[in-house]
């Protein structure tokens, strides 16, 4: 049995395991759960069974970010996703947010749109997706063949702004502590930021500030709807998920980085690893997310595996929790970054979670 002060000592000794100030929200550690798509919303309802789900995963002073959420009829490209924009829904998240809440565990709620990531089939009346361009997603080897989009109007794209905004106050009524901005892997707000995908000759295309023009207003209505200290965003400027890519993508989340700096106060900017790539025939990682911790004002959370930074000395920190019995490797590198995050090995495996420290 290992005794209270042993614990608060080995914990001192972990970078992991100490305490962090996010804003205003106190935490234990510095694990947090990542957002993991589950399809178990039967009619786009959250189940009961999903506050069991979480609250195995929640610790105390621990931070949880739900599943990706739709913010409208329009936004879902899954099955059975779940939705933040009825009244039924709102409720039926509240029981799973309380019992996350009753572990001593702050709970975040992702808002989605995933734009021309998807069929026919998901869209009202069996319309096209919406998305920045017409352009259709390239098959991949996956067997997935997404409908051909509409490009949105102009004039429409203010609704879907306002879908956001209602989505982030929904979610606070249905007792979430905050929301993330879901604007990476390829889903409506990056067809927006990224040129691979942003073909547009309006506003909202062509130049760097006009093409993330969309990203900022969602960011400006929904931190002005439930206030900048409960929001955060995840970016993934490097990734190229759904035939979605940039030319420049550290131009982009420098870009980024520096609007979320406007809003003072904004809680947390989680961004997604670069991924490996062949360099100088080695397998290298091109790009590190270092430049844009140091830019940003706020909580930075990064997304990625370590086992490629210890492998390669690589001295951005990566996580993959798979790595977590490895704590004197791991321990080291992550001293950089604020908060790390994790998903699939943490849905699977509860005992890797970091057990409270009080």
């Amino acid at each position: 049995m290992v005794h209270a002060p042993a614990k608060v000592a080995a914990a001192a000794a972990i970078p992991l395991l100490t305490p962090y100030k996010m804003g205003q929200l106190e935490l234990s550690h510095r694990v947090v759960l990542a957002p993991l798509t589950r399809c178990r919303s039967y009619g786009n309802v959250p189940q009961p069974h999903a506050a069991v789900y979480y609250s195995q995963r929640a610790t105390r002073g621990g931070l949880l970010i739900a599943e990706a959420t739709d913010i409208s009829p329009t936004a879902q490209g899954y099955p059975e996703t779940p939705g933040i924009y009825t009244q039924q829904q709102i409720e039926a998240w509240k029981p799973i947010v309380d019992a996350v809440h009753r572990k001593g565990a702050l709970f975040f709620l992702q808002i989605w749109h995933v734009g021309r990531v998807s069929t026919t089939d998901f869209q009202p009346n069996g319309q096209a997706p919406i998305s920045s361009t017409d352009k259709q997603i390239t098959p991949d080897d996956s067997g997935m063949v997404y409908s051909k989009p509409r490009r949105l109007r102009t004039d429409e794209i203010p609704q879907i702004i306002d879908d956001f905004r209602r989505a982030a106050r929904n979610a606070i009524e249905a007792g979430f502590d905050g929301v993330e901005i879901h604007g990476a892997h390829g889903y409506l707000l990056e067809q927006f930021m990224k040129d691979s995908a942003n073909d547009r000759t309006d506003e909202y295309g062509g130049s760097l500030e006009n093409r993330c023009r969309f990203a900022v207003e969602v960011i400006d209505a929904v931190v002005a709807e439930v206030g900048a200290h409960r929001v955060g965003i995840r970016l993934s400027p490097f990734v190229d998920f759904m035939d979605c890519f940039d030319s420049d993508p550290v131009a982009l989340g420098s870009y980024m980085v520096q609007q979320l700096n406007k809003h003072p106060g904004f809680l947390y900017c989680h961004m997604v690893e670069p991924r490996m790539a062949i360099i100088e025939g080695r397998r290298k990682i091109a790009h590190g997310l270092l430049p844009f911790r140091k830019q940003f004002n706020g909580t930075f959370i990064a997304a990625g595996g370590f086992a490629t930074a210890l492998s390669y000395n690589i001295s951005i920190p990566m996580l993959s929790f798979e790595l977590l019995s490895k704590t004197a490797q791991v321990y080291n590198v992550i001293e950089d970054e604020h908060i790390v995050q994790g998903g699939t090995s943490l849905s699977c495996h509860r005992s890797l979670v970091p057990m409270p420290l009080c």
